[in-house]
C-alpha cells in the first residue's frame, strides 16, 4: 500500500517552480488577445460583439476540453501533454497572428476574416487545454494531504499572474508593433515547453493500489457557494478585460491624436494600465499573502470594495494617470481577493478532498471568460462606461455578501 503521507511522484522545488511558470505562460498566451485583439479587430473592421464572440467561442470549447484532456494525459502522460499543450498555444496563437496581420493588410475582410479567426481560435480552444489538468494531476502526485493545497494554489496563482503579466507585457512590446506581443506571448510558450520539456521527469506508470480520490462535484453543496462567488467575480473580471482597449482608444481620442497609429497606441496605454495590476498583484502575493499568511475570510471582502473602488474611479476620473492609479487598486483587491476566495473553497472540505476542490475552483476562470467578455462587448455598445460601472457593482455586491456572510463567521469563531 502507497504511504498517503509520501508524495507519490515527488517533484524538486525547482521542478515545482517550472509547473508554475508554465500555467504563467498559459495565462499570458490566453489574456494577450484581450489587449492586441480588441482595438486590433476594429481597425480590421470587425464590431464588438463580434469580437467577443470570436474570443468567447474558443474559451468556451477550452473550458469543455479541459476534463478530456485530464482524460488524456492519465492515459499518455502529464508532462508530453504539457508540452503538447504549451506548443499547440503558441502555434495556434501563431495562426490566429497570421490571420490578423493579413486583415491589416486588407488581405482579408467582413465574413471571412471572421470565420478565419473563429476557425484558428477554435484550434486553441481544442488543442491547448491539456495544461491545465496535466500539471495539476502532476502536482497532486508530487504532494501530500498537508501541503497538496497550497502546492495547488500556486499553480492557481500562476495562472492569475500570467493572465495580467501578459497584457502588461504588451506596454512593453507595443512600441516595436502592433502584433509585437502576441509575438512575444508565442515565443514564451514554446520556450516553456522546451524547458519542462527538459526538467520534469518522464511519466511513472501509476501504482495499481494507488487510489485517487474521487473527484468532487460542482454540486456539492460544501463548495458550490464559493465556485459560484468565483464564477461571479472572473465574469465582471472578464467585462472589463475585453472592453478595457476600446474604452482607452475611444476615451483618449487615440484613433485621432495617434494618426494612423491609435491601435498601437491603444496596446501600449492599456498595456500599462495592465503593467500597473500586475505589480501591485505580485508585489501583494509575495511580499505579504505569500509571507504573513492572513485570515482569508477577514481579506475577502477588502480586497473586492478595492477591486470595485478602482473600477468606479477609472470611469470616474478622466486623466491617463489617474485610471493607472486605479488600476494599481485593482490589482490590490484582486491579489487580496483570488486566493482568498480560493482558500476559503479548499476549507470548505476536508483534508484528503483539498487537492480536488482546488482543482475545481480552477475551474472559475475560464468559465467567467466564457460570459464576461460577451456582456461586457454588448454593454459596451450602448455605453463606454457600462462594462466598469456593471463590473463594479458585480463585484461590490460580492464584496458585500463576503462582508455580512463570511465576516459573521469569523465573529463566530472568535
Amino acid at each position: 500500500m502507497v504511504n498517503p503521507e509520501t508524495p507519490l511522484h515527488p517533484l524538486t522545488a525547482f521542478q515545482q517552480n517550472m509547473l508554475m511558470i508554465a500555467m504563467i505562460a498559459m495565462g499570458a498566451g490566453m489574456s494577450i488577445n484581450f489587449v492586441v485583439v480588441a482595438p486590433l479587430t476594429r481597425k480590421a473592421g470587425l464590431g464588438e460583439v463580434e469580437v467577443a464572440g470570436v474570443l468567447t467561442l474558443s474559451t468556451l470549447l477550452y473550458a469543455f476540453m479541459i476534463p478530456q484532456w485530464g482524460r488524456i494525459a492519465d492515459r499518455v502522460g502529464r508532462k508530453r501533454v504539457m508540452v503538447f499543450s504549451l506548443f499547440a498555444m503558441g502555434l495556434t496563437n501563431m495562426a490566429f497572428l497570421f490571420t490578423l496581420q493579413a486583415a491589416l493588410a486588407g488581405a482579408l475582410a467582413g465574413t471571412s476574416l471572421m470565420f478565419l479567426l473563429i476557425f484558428a481560435r477554435l484550434w486553441f480552444g481544442l488543442l491547448s487545454p491539456g495544461l491545465q489538468p496535466a500539471s495539476m494531476a502532476a502536482m497532486t502526485d508530487a504532494t501530500t494531504p498537508q501541503n497538496r493545497a497550497a502546492g495547488l494554489g500556486m499553480l492557481g496563482a500562476g495562472m492569475s499572474i500570467g493572465s495580467i503579466l501578459g497584457p502588461a507585457g504588451a506596454a512593453v512590446l507595443a512600441p516595436i508593433g502592433a502584433l509585437a506581443p502576441i509575438w512575444g506571448s508565442i515565443v514564451f510558450c514554446l520556450l516553456v515547453g522546451v524547458l519542462i520539456a527538459f526538467t520534469l521527469p518522464k511519466t511513472v506508470p501509476r501504482d495499481r493500489n494507488f487510489v485517487r480520490p474521487k473527484p468532487l462535484a460542482m454540486t456539492d453543496p460544501r463548495v458550490r457557494p464559493h465556485l459560484l462567488f468565483l464564477l461571479s467575480y472572473f465574469i465582471g473580471v472578464g467585462m472589463v478585460q475585453q472592453t478595457l482597449a476600446w474604452f482607452i482608444e475611444d476615451r483618449y481620442r487615440l484613433s485621432e491624436t495617434e494618426g494612423g497609429n491609435g491601435a498601437q497606441a491603444a496596446v501600449l496605454y492599456t498595456g500599462i494600465a495592465f503593467a500597473c495590476m500586475a505589480v501591485a498583484t505580485i508585489a501583494v502575493q509575495f511580499g505579504y499573502i505569500s509571507r504573513m499568511k492572513p485570515d482569508p475570510r477577514r481579506l475577502l471582502p477588502i480586497g473586492l470594495a478595492m477591486v470595485c473602488l478602482g473600477y468606479l474611479a477609472a470611469d470616474a476620473f478622466h486623466a491617463f494617470p489617474i485610471l493607472c492609479l486605479s488600476f494599481l487598486v485593482v490589482g490590490t483587491g484582486s491579489a487580496l481577493a483570488i486566493p482568498s476566495a480560493n482558500a476559503l473553497g479548499s476549507l470548505a472540505v476536508t483534508r484528503e478532498e483539498q487537492g480536488s476542490a482546488a482543482a475545481l475552483m480552477s475551474a472559475a476562470p475560464p468559465a467567467g471568460f466564457i460570459f464576461g467578455p460577451l456582456i461586457g462587448a454588448g454593454l459596451y455598445q450602448i455605453d463606454h462606461a457600462l462594462p466598469l460601472i456593471a463590473s463594479a457593482a458585480l463585484v461590490g455586491g460580492l464584496a458585500v455578501y463576503a462582508w455580512f456572510v463570511i465576516g459573521r463567521k469569523v465573529v463566530a469563531a472568535e
